[in-house]
């Protein structure tokens, strides 16, 4: 992604990256957050740190105990609404656009600003209340964050686990075409037949064939083991 990102987008990052589904866990001084959210946004972790004073002044982050930027109830609240906000225009979008859920994510975070949260609310009521983004994750962010303490990465599990897949990561826009693209979507079954890893590799049956597919990929679907 391009420079230039908005402090919502910031927010929206650091939520999905401040509970333990969203692979992130503080350390000292703050340097692993900043890495992340200059990973996932694609800036420099220069612009990261600009960004993370800024918010720090505004006052919707602050260090915790080991230094490390943790949200505040103001910080929180705005990020859960972005989030929601996000979901709810990707669930427009495909459902009544047309357009594929990895192409609803990107303009999902073109479109965010353009809607109020009035409009979100409309949207949602004609959308007729759905529970989840079409990539699983929950709509409702209290039931998100419940739900995060039953969901592992598959990367995670044991060979000859069988698991259903409830959620894809999304902040990698390329790796969220592929899991279209090759089949691994909300609601499919899939059996972790071999872990290799060293080599990060990982052997998954779905729809009766085995696929060999890379750590990256297996860290990013999120699944409840069966």
């Amino acid at each position: 992604m391009a420079q230039g990102h908005s402090v919502d987008e910031y927010l929206e990052t650091i939520y999905f990256l401040a509970f333990p589904i969203g692979e992130y866990h503080p350390q000292a001084g703050g340097l692993p957050l900043a890495s992340r959210v200059a990973e996932m946004l694609g800036v420099s972790r220069a612009s990261v740190g600009e960004m993370l004073k800024r918010l720090e002044a505004d006052g919707l982050i602050e260090r915790g105990a080991r230094k490390e930027a943790v949200l505040t109830p103001t910080g929180l609240k705005r990020a859960e609404r972005v989030v929601r906000k996000h979901r709810i225009i990707e669930r427009l979008l495909t459902d009544f656009m047309g357009y594929t859920p990895a192409e609803a994510h990107v303009h999902a975070d073109e479109l965010g600003d353009t809607f109020s949260d009035d409009m979100v609310e409309r949207i949602e009521i004609r959308l007729g209340n759905p529970e989840r983004c079409p990539h699983g994750w929950p709509v409702d962010t209290a039931f998100e964050q419940a739900e995060n303490r039953e969901l592992k990465p598959l990367a995670e599990l044991e060979a000859g686990t069988h698991a259903a897949i409830v959620r894809l990561a999304e902040h990698d826009g390329e790796l969220l075409h592929w899991f279209y693209d090759e089949g691994f979507i909300p609601g499919g079954e899939v059996e972790l037949r071999a872990v290799q890893r060293a080599a990060g590799q990982f052997t998954v049956r779905l729809n009766g064939a085995d696929r060999a597919i890379g750590e990256k990929a297996a860290a990013g679907l999120f699944v409840r083991a069966a």
